[in-house]
């Protein structure tokens, strides 16, 4: 593009207020400046909506009180919809969704190829996303970079294509996030400093010799430059 929780990524289908529209329903065309598709507009009255909000989670039926494949898809779709509302998914995160939902596994697959038709899922575009985020704002390595996307649910090839992208410059961004980190462990011995700081590249990806040389240089370079942390002056 701070360390915190997940990311939480503009969502998919941006929505707006009021009752969601079926999935089913949802317009192909007016992608955004992103090629996002086109927000479904909001239906229904408020009363209802909070009615079906109640019976969002319950089994779906008919009249008579039987099971309603059609309507469990449908309540199914409204349930993914309001979940990328909020939050990218993945692929493997939407099955689940759907699974909760008491459909069956080829009526999982429908749901999923329509709403990667349409756009609305999409784990290439959401592994970059998730790379950026994690490069600019956490000043991750390819290793935590891999674990947070193999987390997602988001398949290998995808990942390694995602990363793939990447600059091989994990050195680079590794010696720029101790910079951040070396000035306030300034009070500390040379050693303790060191360990921390290589811990703390440790638990962003950089490991080994990368993280070492990484956190010796911004300590050098803090002026903390051996256990006794005294500093030289030139006298000119």
């Amino acid at each position: 593009m701070s360390d915190g929780g997940e990311d939480r990524l503009a969502p998919v289908i941006p929505l707006f207020g009021g009752k969601v529209a079926r999935a089913s329903d949802l317009a192909t065309d007016g992608a955004s400046d992103h090629d996002r598709p086109a927000a479904p507009h909001a239906v229904g009255s408020s009363g209802r909506g909070r009615e079906q909000s109640r019976r969002k989670d319950a089994p779906a039926a008919d009249a008579s009180g039987s099971f309603d494949p059609d309507e469990a898809v449908a309540q199914a779709e409204e349930a993914l919809v309001r979940k990328l509302r909020a939050r990218s998914l993945s692929i493997s995160e939407a099955r689940q969704v759907l699974r909760e939902k008491h459909l069956d596994a080829a009526a999982v697959d429908d749901v999923i190829d329509r709403f990667c038709e349409r756009g609305y899922l999409d784990d290439g575009l959401l592994a970059e996303h998730l790379v950026i985020s994690g490069v600019e704002r956490k000043g991750q390595g390819r290793v935590a970079l891999s674990r947070s996307l193999a987390q997602r649910g988001i398949p290998r090839d995808v990942i390694d294509a995602a990363l793939g992208d990447l600059p091989d410059d994990d050195a680079e961004r590794a010696l720029e996030f101790a910079r951040t980190k070396a000035r306030s462990l300034s009070r500390l011995d040379f050693d303790t400093a060191l360990r921390r700081l290589v811990g703390q590249l440790a638990r962003r990806g950089y490991g080994g010799s990368v993280a070492m040389t990484a956190a010796r240089t911004a300590l050098t370079e803090a002026s903390l430059g051996g256990p006794s942390s005294v500093r030289f002056v030139d006298s000119e």
